[in-house]
């Protein structure tokens, strides 16, 4: 009997065209981009970690909700995080997760993990360009306009 294998596809396909797409030019526009997107009925109710995907002009290739938490936190594995961003040939990250409690100071844990991404990026030449922390009352947190990336 022959051995059997999954076979595996990697894919990504555009449904909108990147060039239609709007280009990030400041964390404003970042910021603007996800809460227009971002669930209202639970972005103060439960953390959430999403990332944008951008392409080398920073034209939005897509948004990616990487993990969905709890009140105080959520997990993001990394695995997950650079499968999608290698399939879909992102070349800039814009990383972001909301804090429920309207605090916009990052925490250790958010330092770290930043860190830890932006590290990780570098051997595949992909560069995180920025974490944001979003409020559910419209205010965000910039690591990139504060000095922390």
């Amino acid at each position: 009997m022959k051995d059997k294998v999954n076979e595996i596809k990697i894919s990504y396909k555009e449904k909108v065209s990147t060039s239609k797409s709007p280009t990030i030019k400041c964390s404003k526009d970042s910021a603007e981009l996800l809460f227009k997107y971002w669930n209202k009925d639970t972005i103060e109710a439960q953390e959430s970690f999403k990332v944008l995907l951008l392409n080398n002009s920073n034209k939005v290739k897509g948004i990616y909700e990487l993990s969905t938490g709890s009140i105080t936190g959520t997990l993001v594995d990394l695995r997950i995080l650079f499968a999608v961003v290698l399939k879909s040939l992102s070349v800039g990250l814009i990383l972001s997760h909301n804090h429920p409690s309207h605090k916009l100071k990052p925490s250790q844990a958010d330092i770290q993990l930043t860190e830890k991404i932006k590290k990780a990026a570098q051997f595949f030449d992909i560069q995180v360009l920025d974490h944001l922390i979003l409020a559910p009352n419209g205010e965000y947190y910039s690591f990139a306009d504060n000095g922390n990336l």
